[in-house]
């Protein structure tokens, strides 16, 4: 969704464009952190700020633009630039909360209205991910973070996606659903429900409690955010590199997840039968903690055996950046 903030206007005329400090300021709005980025017309990076999570899908999006706002301010600030012109030609806004076209244009509204470029564009950050780790400009990117989700584009331009909501349009996986299976495993493990497991030892470990049960007592009581249980995942996978058959059992589900949400993403856009890249990203997959990448690598050779696995080294505010030179026709390395 790209709208224009009608801000090109200079004392030189309508119509006439006025200096701005940079090109494309780009943003990256994740659960956990907003980077920006503001770029010249060859991708040289001038300025960058990182604030806190992009979370409208929780807060609102009021108090999402208010996030990133807070690290526009620091590159004003930075640069010795006035709070009442535009930045840049364009905003490319590549945030998490914008799962729907709905929702895409009620950022897209918001992010033109703080006035900070001439035209903004606003699409799903999983689409910036697909920018910064995929060679050419089609592809498809699976994220794991926090959540899971899975785009992509086809050498066509066509665009296919998930609704990415959460369990009820049909997600599994991610950091904070990772944890969530740790802790129930481990308490069943502990309490006879389900079969012994070494989940239950190291959950209790990860958070100074004597048991799993007081882990989600913990939790219950507000003792422990919930957001925590994120923290989990990475004890999940170290309890499963162990050989422990309940944690290697999710450690599997993960992995077969990963690969049927690029798998399907492949077929709608009509490239499963051609060589093409799969961008892998998000903390969890960014890790590389090899009892899961290897699951993957294994299911991906038997199910898309074309597909390039390639784990993202940039961040994706690149992406962001590079899908905004390209919006104005340009194309440039992003480099500091």
């Amino acid at each position: 969704m790209t709208v224009s903030t009608n801000q090109t206007e200079s004392a030189g005329g309508a119509g006439e464009q006025m200096a701005r400090a940079g090109t494309v300021l780009a943003i990256d709005g994740g659960n956990s952190k907003t980077d920006v980025l503001l770029v010249d017309d060859e991708g040289k990076v001038i300025a960058s700020a990182r604030s806190g999570g992009f979370t409208p899908q929780s807060s609102g999006v009021a108090a999402a633009i208010a996030v990133a706002a807070q690290a526009v301010a620091v590159i004003r600030t930075e640069l010795g630039l006035d709070h009442s012109e535009p930045l840049a030609r364009h905003l490319a806004a590549y945030v998490a909360g914008a799962d729907l076209p709905v929702e895409e244009e009620a950022l897209a509204v918001a992010f033109a209205a703080e006035g900070w470029a001439d035209t903004a564009e606003v699409g799903n950050d999983t689409f910036a991910l697909l920018r910064a780790g995929a060679s050419r400009p089609w592809g498809v990117a699976v994220v794991c973070g926090a959540g899971v989700n899975c785009a992509g584009i086809g050498p066509d331009g066509t665009r296919a996606r998930f609704p990415a909501l959460g369990r009820i349009s049909g997600d599994w996986g991610g950091g904070h659903h990772l944890g969530e299976e740790a802790l129930w495993h481990a308490i069943r493990g502990e309490d006879g429900r389900g079969p012994r497991t070494a989940l239950t030892e190291a959950v209790a470990e990860h958070f100074e409690r004597p048991s799993a049960e007081a882990v989600a007592l913990a939790l219950h009581f507000g003792e422990v955010s919930s957001e925590r249980l994120n923290e989990l995942a990475p004890v999940l996978l170290a309890v499963a590199a162990e050989g422990d058959p309940v944690a290697l059992a999710v450690t599997d589900r993960m992995a077969e997840e990963i690969v049927t949400l690029a798998r399907v993403v492949l077929v709608r856009l009509g490239i499963a039968d051609r060589a093409g890249e799969v961008v892998l990203g998000g903390g969890v997959l960014r890790a590389r903690v090899p009892v899961l990448m290897d699951r993957i690598a294994a299911r991906a050779a038997a199910e898309i055996p074309l597909a390039e696995l390639v784990v993202v080294e940039e961040p994706p505010v690149v992406g962001a950046a590079l899908l905004g030179l390209e919006a104005l026709g340009l194309t440039g390395v992003v480099r500091s």
